[in-house]
C-alpha cells in the first residue's frame, strides 16, 4: 500500500498503528454488541452457567475475551499493513548479502519514499560505483600490462640496434673510416630514437597522473604553428610533402601553456607526415569560432576506418597502418594529444573519409574563464 503523504518510516508506523487501531475498535465493538445479543438470547431461554448470570455475560469473562480479541486484530491488523515493507526490508538485506558475495549486476528495486527507499538507492550507488571502481583497476591493470609490454618492444628495437652496430664497429678492426662512421651514425639516430621514446613515456606518465602542471602565458597561436612548420621543413622535403597553412587572422592571442602546445601540435604534425606520405600535401588551417581556436591539421595519406577512428585517442592504440616498421611508435602520440587540449579544457577530434583525415583541435581563447565556468 503506497501513501504519498508519509515521507518516513516514522509517519508510516504512526500511520499503520492508527489504522489498526481504529479497526481494532471498531472490532471489538461488532464483538461486544454479538456478545450482548448472543447472551441476551440465551437468558431469554432459561440459560445459566458460570459465564452468564442473571445480568448477562460476567463482566470479567467479557473483559478477557474483548481483550483477547483486540489484542489478536490489533496484532493481525497491524501484521497485514507493514508486511510489504518488512519484505522490503528483507529484500534489502538479501541485496547486502549478494554485494558482499560479488555480485554488483542486478540493480535493487526502489519503492516508497521512505528511508527504506533511500537506503535501496544507495546500495545502488555503492554498488554501481564498486562495479566502476573495480572496472577501473582492471583496465589499470590491463594498461599497466600493455605499458609493461608497449615499453619492452619499443625500447629493444633501437636499443638492440645500437648494440648491434657499435658491437660491429667494436670488433671489426679492419673496417674503414668512412663505414665506421656510418654505423656510429646509425647507432647515433636509433639513440635519438631511443631518447624520443623515453620522452614520450615519461611525458604520457606525467600528463595521466595529472603531474604535468600548466605554466600560463599569453602567446600567438598563428606565430607558434609557423614556426614549427620552420623547424618540420627538412622532414616536409625529406617526405616531398607541400605543406599550406592558412589562418584567418594574422594574430590569434590565446592563454596557455606553450610548450605544452608545441608538444600537442607537433605530435599532429608528425602524425600527418607518417601517415600523409601517400598525399603529397599536408593542409593546416586555424581560425577564431566564437570563444575558441580551432585548428585543422589535414592529410590525405589512408583513410582510418571508422572502427578504428572511434579508438584512435586510446593510449597504446595503432592502427593497422602504424604497425610498420617504418611508423610504429608508443601508441601515446594522439593520447597525449587529447590529454594536454582537455588539460586547457579544449578537445579534440578526428575524421577521416575522401576528403582527407582531418584533426581538429579547439581550445579556449581565455582558460580562466573555462575555469570559472567549470568551478
Amino acid at each position: 500500500m503506497k501513501h504519498d503523504f508519509i515521507k518516513n518510516f516514522g509517519q508510516r508506523i504512526a500511520f499503520d498503528l492508527m489504522v489498526s487501531g481504529v479497526i481494532t475498535l471498531l472490532a471489538v465493538c461488532l464483538v461486544d454488541g454479538f456478545l450482548n445479543f448472543f447472551c441476551n438470547g440465551l437468558m431469554h431461554m432459561g440459560y445459566r452457567s458460570a459465564w452468564i448470570g442473571p445480568g448477562g455475560l460476567r463482566p470479567s469473562i467479557r473483559m478477557v475475551i474483548l481483550t483477547v480479541t483486540a489484542l489478536l486484530i490489533f496484532c493481525f491488523t497491524i501484521y497485514l499493513l507493514m508486511r510489504e515493507t518488512l519484505r522490503y526490508i528483507g529484500k534489502i538485506l538479501e541485496k547486502v548479502k549478494e554485494i558482499a558475495a560479488g555480485d554488483f549486476d542486478h540493480p535493487m528495486e526502489v519503492k516508497g519514499n521512505d528511508e527504506f527507499s533511500v537506503m535501496a538507492e544507495n546500495l545502488n550507488a555503492m554498488q554501481r560505483n564498486i562495479k566502476e571502481i573495480m572496472e577501473r583497476e582492471r583496465i589499470a591493470e590491463h594498461t599497466k600490462n600493455d605499458l609493461v609490454s608497449s615499453v619492452a618492444h619499443d625500447l629493444r628495437t633501437p636499443l638492440t640496434s645500437i648494440i648491434g652496430y657499435l658491437g660491429w664497429v667494436r670488433t671489426r678492426t679492419d673496417l674503414d673510416e668512412e663505414t665506421r662512421n656510418h654505423y656510429i651514425d646509425i647507432a647515433y639516430q636509433k639513440s635519438l630514437r631511443l631518447e624520443q621514446l623515453t620522452n614520450e613515456l615519461f611525458g604520457f606518465v606525467k600528463l595521466e597522473h595529472k603531474e604535468m602542471q600548466l605554466h600560463l602565458g599569453k602567446l600567438d597561436l598563428v606565430q607558434l604553428m609557423e614556426q614549427m612548420l620552420d623547424e618540420m621543413t627538412p622532414s616536409f622535403v625529406k617526405n616531398e610533402l607541400q605543406v599550406e597553412f592558412q589562418h584567418t587572422e594574422n594574430m590569434i592571442f590565446l592563454e596557455a601553456d606553450g610548450e605544452l602546445l608545441a608538444r600537442l601540435f607537433g605530435n599532429l604534425l608528425n602524425n600527418a607526415v607518417k601517415y600523409g606520405k601517400e598525399g603529397k600535401q599536408i593542409r593546416v588551417s586555424m581560425e577564431k569560432e566564437g570563444e575558441y581556436v580551432v585548428t585543422r591539421v589535414v592529410n590525405y595519406g589512408r583513410i582510418i576506418p571508422k572502427q578504428e577512428l572511434e579508438h584512435i585517442f586510446r593510449k597504446f592504440y595503432r592502427t593497422e597502418q602504424s604497425r610498420s616498421r617504418d611508423t610504429g611508435g608508443t601508441g601515446l602520440g594522439l593520447a597525449i594529444v587529447q590529454q594536454i587540449a582537455e588539460l586547457h579544457h579544449g578537445q579534440v577530434y578526428a575524421k577521416s573519409d575522401l576528403q582527407g583525415t582531418v584533426f581538429k583541435v579547439e581550445l579556449p581563447l581565455q582558460l580562466t574563464q573555462q575555469e570559472g565556468k567549470k568551478e
